[in-house]
C-alpha cells in the first residue's frame, strides 16, 4: 500500500534546524518558524527569545497559506494583486498575503505541507527557502 508523502518529524526537525543556525549568527534577528501538513495542520513550531507576538501568529498562516493554497506566500499575494483580489475574499482568517511562507512538494510535485517564517521581514522568505532546502523530500 501506497502512502501519501508527508512531512516527518526528521524532516520538520531539519527545516528548524538550519533556520534557526542561520538567524544565530552575528547580526540576527529573532524568530518563530512554523510547518503544517497538506491540510495546514501544525507539525512543528519553534520560536526565538524575543520574538514579537505578530511574528508568531504570522509565520503559522504564511505556511498554512503556502500549504492550502498550493503556492509559495510572494507569489500568491502577487496573483492576488493582480486579480483585484485579497485574502479575505477566501473567508479564512488564517490566509495571508504576507511572504516568508513557501509549500513543501514531493518529488512527484505532491503538496505536503508548508513553511512560514515571521520576525525578519527582509529575510522570511529566504529562510523559510533555507529550511525548505535542508528538508530531504522523497
Amino acid at each position: 500500500m501506497s502512502l501519501k508523502p508527508f512531512i516527518s518529524f526528521e524532516q520538520a526537525q531539519a527545516a528548524m534546524k538550519a533556520i534557526i543556525e542561520d538567524v544565530t549568527k552575528p547580526g540576527g534577528m529573532p524568530v518563530a518558524v512554523s510547518i503544517v501538513d497538506d491540510a495546514g495542520n501544525m507539525v512543528a513550531y519553534a520560536q526565538m527569545d524575543n520574538v514579537r507576538l505578530y511574528a508568531r501568529r504570522h509565520a503559522f498562516r504564511k505556511a498554512y497559506t503556502a500549504s492550502v493554497m498550493g503556492m509559495d506566500t510572494g507569489p500568491h499575494g502577487e496573483q492576488l494583486k493582480e486579480r483585484g483580489r485579497t485574502v479575505s475574499d477566501y473567508g479564512d482568517p488564517n490566509l495571508t498575503p504576507g511572504i516568508g511562507g513557501v509549500v513543501v512538494r514531493s518529488r512527484d510535485g505532491v503538496i505536503m505541507g508548508g513553511i512560514g517564517v515571521g520576525g525578519w521581514l527582509e529575510r522570511d522568505e529566504e529562510l523559510a527557502k533555507i529550511g525548505l532546502n535542508a528538508m530531504i523530500v522523497e
